[in-house]
């Protein structure tokens, strides 16, 4: 096997051929860090690469290895790398949080999701980059390069978790974590071509921090496979001590999940998104083909979708509030960020917000009372060129957000599973996809009709040029 197709395994088969001792933890480690140094100058997907650590690291796991005679006992990802996104504190390395201000700043511990992926045995090769205090679904935060994407690096990645989509998808790591408060794991993914799943809310625990956004925010997965999106799900899930709210474990692995044959589920599509009305054309015909796939399964397809109006109002109020919650100094910020700082209001107005969304919500998931599955764009339109709203004023590049992302907040909101999902690709050579969205607690339901999809188109095996 050649140095890109190793890079483009999927992680679940590295774990595998590590234990086949086909593979060390050091040569994918070197391996990654070869293509990171030649590619991300261009590609702007990491903030800080890990290199000393993550040497150390594969070389006591590559020693380990050499001297276990049975590896049956390993972890499920033992000696494969992966990246966090720079929101999440990882020991010893800097946490920006993509704000200039912050990047002297260097954590003395590990968040509960990175704990959980050391134990799993993944080797961690740096942090990825972020939008500004992880608010926008762009990654351009000022003093930082813009991250590209990799299938036209005039493009967006999306964001927040931008960096890692476009790390995943170029090759400079095969799986990712991210973080999703209103479609950024899902945006990312439609923009790079990848599997992203943001679990029901109580799914993954926020400790040891807490959670600033009554729950519409949730640490997830960025893949080329279902599969593997599904096997990182599995390691970051869990109740940690003192979560305010958690979800019990699910009967059966969410991987396990991938070789389960979902049938006669009753899906709703729509390719409107009310009140923001119809997706682009594009996005438009990944919904429609992918309906007839379903169909062609054996499931059962209805026009139908909620109705979400309303929801943006109280959305708004809660998502700008969590920017101020940061407490860091408005004049270090970009000019988006200080305005949304500017707009947020008191602690009545939050809570005030907090009751109409909760209100909505229950509307929301009260239609999946019908339904087992939602299928609707991710995005409203194709990907955005880096610094394409750049010139406008906060109140356009606010009114832009909402439009593009539109199909993503409700979910946050109520706290249901969604899973993106690539379909194809647009004019510009950029992918495009749907997002499935399920019952409360239902990402298995989900993962097994993701998994069901991608035997018809393996997504996996598409690479952009530059990678």
């Amino acid at each position: 096997m050649n140095s890109v197709d190793l890079a483009f395994t999927s992680a679940l088969e590295q774990a595998q051929m590590i234990r086949n001792r086909e593979v060390s933890p050091l040569e994918l480690v070197e391996l990654y860090l070869e293509r990171i140094r030649r590619l991300d100058p261009q590609l702007g997907s990491y903030f800080f690469v890990a290199e000393q650590m993550a040497l150390a690291d594969a070389k006591a796991k590559t020693e380990q290895l050499a001297k276990t005679k049975d590896v049956g006992e390993f972890p499920p990802f033992f000696g494969v790398p992966i990246a966090i996104k720079d929101l999440y504190a990882v020991t010893q390395m800097p946490q920006t949080y993509g704000t200039t201000v912050m990047k002297e700043n260097v954590a003395i511990y590990d968040d509960g999701v990175v704990a959980r992926m050391k134990q799993a045995g993944l080797i961690i090769l740096g942090k990825t980059a972020t939008s500004e205090v992880g608010s926008l679904p762009y990654t351009e935060p000022l003093g930082f390069p813009p991250a590209r994407n990799p299938w036209n690096l005039d493009y967006t990645p999306g964001g927040s978790s931008g960096g890692a989509a476009a790390a995943v998808a170029a090759g400079l790591i095969p799986i990712a974590h991210g973080s999703d408060g209103g479609g950024s794991i899902r945006g990312p993914a439609f923009c790079c071509g990848l599997v992203g799943i943001k679990p029901a809310r109580g799914r993954v625990s926020h400790a040891p921090v807490g959670d600033r956004q009554n729950g519409i925010s949730t640490s997830g997965s960025l893949a080329r496979t279902v599969a593997d999106a599904a096997a990182l799900l599995d390691v970051i899930s869990g109740y940690i001590t003192g979560d305010p709210y958690w979800l019990p474990p699910p009967e059966t692995s969410f991987l396990d999940s991938t070789n389960h044959i979902p049938t006669n589920l009753r899906i709703a599509c729509s390719t409107a998104v009310q009140p923001f009305g119809e997706a682009a054309q594009v996005c438009q015909q990944g919904v429609r083909e992918t309906a007839i796939s379903l169909q062609e399964m054996g499931h059962i397809l209805e026009e139908a979708c909620p109705d979400f109006s309303g929801l943006e109002e109280p959305f708004v109020t809660i998502w700008q509030s969590g920017v101020a919650a940061t407490g860091l100094p408005t004049g270090t910020m970009g000019k988006m960020n200080r305005w949304i700082v500017e707009q947020s209001g008191s602690a009545g107005e939050y809570l005030q917000a907090v009751a109409q969304m909760q209100m909505i919500s229950r509307q929301i998931v009260a239609f999946f009372d019908n339904f087992d599955v939602l299928l609707l764009p991710t995005y409203m339109h194709p990907t955005i060129r880096v610094g394409e709203w750049a010139a406008l004023s906060p109140q356009e590049t606010l009114q832009k957000i909402i439009t593009w992302i539109a199909p993503c907040p409700p979910f946050n909101a109520a706290g249901l599973p969604a899973i993106a999902i690539p379909t194809g690709f647009d004019t510009n050579g950029l992918p495009v996809g749907v997002q499935l969205v399920g019952r409360p607690a239902a990402e298995a339901t989900l993962i097994a009709l993701a998994a069901q999809l991608e035997t018809l188109r393996p997504w996996g095996d598409y690479r952009p040029a530059f990678a």
